[in-house]
């Protein structure tokens, strides 16, 4: 079912098939809701794995997992495998299979940094408007100029508050920060808090090479992101992939056009990564999406509908299997007629009428061949998983997650020196100095019978005195206040151009605005 040089996906007139070759050429897999669009996903993974391909995708409703188990024999599944001419090579076999998740409840926890995240993405996971976005730039700017690594809300709440407390100064060098935009940041914080997004951040980050792995046998690694209670955070879902396909596109070298993709990712529910998103957005997945092919990484949207991907990306999508559409309102007859028109034609096939009349486990399928070119669109019957239909249980979950070799790299969150601290640390030095500089005043009060003053700061009365000594103290102490403080800003600028050369260097932000680390 799956040989060295391409995967069968089904039978038509002929067999249907998916060379690795033209694999990183990207593709798409749409249908109306129960038309068989995860078992498609689900033998597309299985030839990938068995080809030594690894593979990302997220498990919307649970039933991805079975592919770590073997399946169980079923009649109609048995049907299918003689109807698709495969029933004597045709067995039950698990895959290797490593669990994530965001939340860190039903796989392997996925953090990454505030700053490896970028503003780009940050503004969308937080729905900042323009003039937010552009507060929240200056702060990365700012950030980044003073070495300051925000890894974590907390940092990013305390680096907000020292924004605000320096928008007169900073509205000068970037431009203007509005405390009201501040304000409206961190109350969208508060709501990405409550919908667990501070599991996200922090550390240990992912390394993205741990999604690019073989087992001992060979076959590649089957990544599955535990997504069915993520989706009450469409959002963040969202913005966790596309920083993902930025990150695959950061970190891998180019390698042309290899033999097999160097790992496979599929984006299930994709409208969720478009909806709502604004144009500058778009355009960078867009950009992402044309040229991630170099690096050797075939991406697949899965979507209800082929309207819900931008035109500019669906162009892009070469090897397609489009389930049943239903035509029920014009934006479906529409959506129908679009399907049709993407496929290169196939002068026996009505493929609109077609569209409307597939059943479940039935697609029309055209791939890449020979120099890129499209096939003909044929109307096929899917092949049979060979692994486990449906979910598998929670026991087996975990059994599975506490064998995985990677178990325990992720599973406790650390905390290291970053904004937060650096900043705490700087406001309590500052409470130090003001705290000595009150001390020496009163000592030299005392010493030269000046009023004396309270602790709270008021200067106690003193009937009959001539104030002239007392505004000339004044002038003094006021004038060594003005010494202090400008040595103080000048130690804490050299502290921050000292930290800037050790990190604010080698921070170089990517594409997508998300961090690289330089050499």
């Amino acid at each position: 079912m799956t040989g060295k040089e391409s995967i069968f996906v089904g039978a038509s007139t002929k067999n249907e098939t998916l060379a690795l070759k033209l694999a990183n050429r990207h593709g798409l897999i749409a249908g109306a809701t129960g038309t068989g669009k995860t078992v498609s996903l689900q033998i597309l993974a299985e030839g990938f794995s068995k080809a030594g391909v690894p593979v990302f995708c997220a498990d919307i409703k649970g039933d991805l997992s079975g592919l770590a188990a073997e399946g169980v024999s079923k009649d109609f599944l048995e049907k299918r495998a003689r109807e698709v001419g495969i029933e004597p090579s045709y067995e039950y076999k698990e895959f290797p299979t490593v669990f994530w998740d965001l939340l860190g409840k039903q796989g392997h926890p996925i953090r990454t940094t505030v700053s490896e995240i970028g503003p780009l993405l940050l503004s969308r996971l937080l729905e900042l408007n323009d003039t937010q976005e552009g507060v929240l730039n200056v702060l990365f700017e700012l950030a980044d100029d003073e070495g300051l690594l925000l890894l974590d809300l907390k940092d990013l709440r305390a680096m907000l508050a020292h924004v605000a407390e320096r928008a007169s100064e900073l509205s000068t060098l970037y431009g203007n920060v509005s405390k009201a935009s501040i304000g409206a940041i961190q109350r969208r914080l508060l709501v990405l808090e409550r919908q667990g997004g501070e599991n996200f951040f922090g550390e240990p980050a992912l390394d993205i090479r741990d999604f690019i792995r073989t087992a001992q046998d060979g076959r590649g690694i089957v990544n599955i992101l535990a997504a069915d209670k993520l989706m009450s955070s469409p959002r963040l879902y969202a913005v966790f992939l596309l920083w993902l396909l930025s990150e695959l596109f950061e970190e891998l070298p180019e390698v042309g056009d290899p033999q097999k993709p160097k790992l496979v990712f599929f984006f299930d529910e994709a409208h969720l990564l478009f909806s709502g998103a604004p144009k500058a957005l778009i355009e960078k997945v867009e950009q992402v999406v044309r040229l991630i092919r170099s690096k050797g990484v075939g991406v697949y949207f899965v979507t209800q509908n082929p309207l819900d991907i931008p035109e500019t990306i669906l162009a892009q999508l070469g090897n397609r299997i489009q389930h049943a559409l239903r035509a029920f309102t014009p934006r479906d007859q529409k959506a129908v007629r679009a399907a049709a028109e993407t496929f290169r034609p196939n002068p026996d096939l009505n493929t609109e009428r077609v569209i409307t009349e597939l059943g479940v486990g039935e697609a029309l399928v055209s791939t890449l061949e020979g120099k890129g070119i499209p096939s003909v669109v044929q109307r096929t019957l899917i092949r049979p998983p060979c692994s486990r239909l449906g979910p598998i249980t929670q026991a087996e979950r975990r059994a599975l997650i506490q064998s995985s070799a990677i178990f325990g790299l992720y599973e406790r969150a650390k905390d290291r020196k970053s904004a937060y601290e650096i900043l705490m640390n700087r406001a309590e030095e500052e409470q130090r100095q003001e705290q000595r500089s009150r001390d020496r005043e009163e000592k030299h009060a005392r010493k030269h019978g000046e009023p004396r003053r309270s602790r709270s700061g008021f200067q106690l009365p003193d009937f009959g005195r001539d104030d002239r000594p007392r505004k000339e103290s004044m002038k003094r102490r006021s004038s060594r206040r003005s010494q202090r403080d400008s040595v103080l800003e000048a130690g804490l600028k050299s502290a921050a151009r000292s930290l800037g050369t050790s990190l604010g260097r080698a921070l170089v932000r990517g594409l997508m605005g998300s961090l690289k680390r330089g050499n």
